[in-house]
């Protein structure tokens, strides 16, 4: 593989758009694509925005903000990257969405080029059957918003050459991101336990046993993270984290998006979080913290289990991603006792709580 010295980006949208910040950032000729001159428009006026508040805050001069303005060229042409080393597709989390891609994009570039999707439920080896060359081709998965979060989880593929990951590692290195890597999966490494855990906390209202604002409360003191399940789904979106779901179904009934998460997505709603909930104590507080940590355990001792990747890399991946205090693979010896205790739970409900 050709050293990474121009890069490509399919889609200017909210993750291509990021993508586009750290690359130009890192100094590197940066080409973004889309077909939507607004999207572009917006993708530029993005990272101008970001440089002035890095000018402001003194991380930067306006002469280093200046330069890394001008890495950033947009077009609305795949053939605008046929000089890239490395091209990430950004685009919608739709399998035939992305092999359409993969199968025009592919005879744009040279054999050298290196060739990554951002997908971040969908499987690597699935997109790679578009592509005469899948020995180039791998998984980029960043995590919103791209500019800011560290990790990347590098997915080789069924068919990735160890040199094409090499390649990858240097690049993320010379962006300064950190490398999550893992075998193709659905889900990956976080996704995998993070999508089931915020579908749990929806579950857990559902039944309910407190407030968007108390079960939050409750999950930051469990995980040690500064952001509850809802307001990350605030964050990200509903519509977003209900597709996500909807692509990992298949791995079982923790996937299954909760009713209100449905509704909350159809309206592109937000959840209400009062500012100073009432506590919750007792058994409700018991049940919604053993209900997270099984949504949590199941999925990351499965994904252990199936070797997508090392019990150190969950934990890097929820540390950086999610910052999670606690790493998720601590909980996993206290799964089996959280069950029986629910079942116990289940059968006298609210009594004495």
């Amino acid at each position: 593989m050709a050293e990474i010295t121009t890069v490509g980006i399919i889609g200017a949208g909210t993750m291509g758009a990021g993508i586009a910040i750290t690359t130009a950032m890192a100094g590197l000729p940066t080409l973004l694509i889309d077909r939507s001159g607004r999207a572009l428009e917006g993708a530029r006026a993005r990272l101008d925005a970001y440089l002035g508040r890095q000018v402001e805050k003194g991380r930067m001069t306006a002469d280093e903000a200046r330069t890394a303005s001008e890495k950033l060229r947009t077009g609305v042409s795949f053939s605008d990257v046929a000089t890239a080393d490395l091209v990430i597709e950004a685009v919608f989390e739709r399998l035939d969405v992305k092999t359409a891609l993969m199968a025009e994009l592919e005879p744009t570039v040279s054999r050298t080029c290196l060739i990554a999707t951002n997908t971040s439920c969908l499987r690597v080896s699935q997109i790679a059957q578009a592509l005469t060359h899948p020995d180039r081709f791998l998984g980029l998965h960043y995590f919103s918003p791209a500019e800011i979060n560290p990790l990347v989880e590098l997915v080789r593929g069924d068919q990735t050459a160890p040199e094409a990951i090499e390649a990858a590692k240097g690049f993320l290195a010379t962006t300064g991101r950190i490398a999550l890597q893992c075998r193709d999966s659905n889900g990956f490494v976080v996704n995998r336990f993070f999508c089931p855990y915020l579908n749990e906390a929806v579950r857990c209202l559902e039944d309910g046993f407190g407030s968007p604002a108390q079960i939050d409360r409750i999950a930051c003191g469990l995980f040690g993270q500064p952001l509850g399940p809802f307001a990350s789904m605030n964050i990200v979106g509903a519509p977003v984290m209900l597709h996500a779901l909807e692509n990992l179904v298949h791995l079982g009934a923790l996937y299954s998006p909760a009713a209100t998460l449905r509704e909350l997505a159809a309206a592109n709603g937000k959840w209400a979080l009062e500012r100073d909930p009432p506590s919750l104590a007792g058994r409700r507080a018991d049940i919604i913290a053993r209900r997270l940590r099984i949504a949590v355990a199941r999925p990351v001792r499965e994904l252990l289990a199936e070797g997508v990747a090392s019990p150190a890399d969950v934990d890097l991946g929820a540390l950086h991603a999610l910052r999670f205090a606690v790493p998720p693979t601590q909980i996993l010896p206290q799964e089996d006792m959280d069950t029986q205790a629910l079942v116990a739970d289940a059968m006298c409900r609210f009594g004495g709580a």
